[in-house]
């Protein structure tokens, strides 16, 4: 799994090249994510992304407590992984924005 990051406003800001995150892509996610470079919080940019799993559910809680203490942002969410969110209650978990931007302004 490819990923794309960049610093912006004290954070960093995380684009996957993917369309999924499922059990086949599960771990190689994990391992990416947790060599990101930086101390600030972390924007994880979901606009790609139409599809989300148990696994790939799980590998992103993973990825929020292998981060820790840096924070974890969720942003530009598709209305099928928001559903999945809301679903399993992770919304109260993950601070969610609706875009990238509103993202990189809360967590800044």
């Amino acid at each position: 799994m490819r990923l794309i990051h960049q610093l912006e406003r004290n954070c960093l800001v995380v684009t996957l090249e993917a369309s999924r995150i499922d059990a086949a892509v599960a771990l190689a996610f994990k391992e990416a994510m947790r060599g990101l470079p930086g101390d600030g919080a972390v924007v994880l940019d979901l606009t790609r992304i139409t599809f989300v799993d148990s696994s790939g559910l799980g590998a992103i809680v993973a990825v929020m407590k292998a981060l820790a203490p840096r924070r974890l942002h969720l942003a530009g969410l598709t209305p099928t992984v928001e559903r999945v969110f809301r679903l399993t209650r992770m919304d109260s978990v993950f601070p969610i924005h609706v875009s990238v931007e509103a993202g990189i302004s809360d967590a800044s």
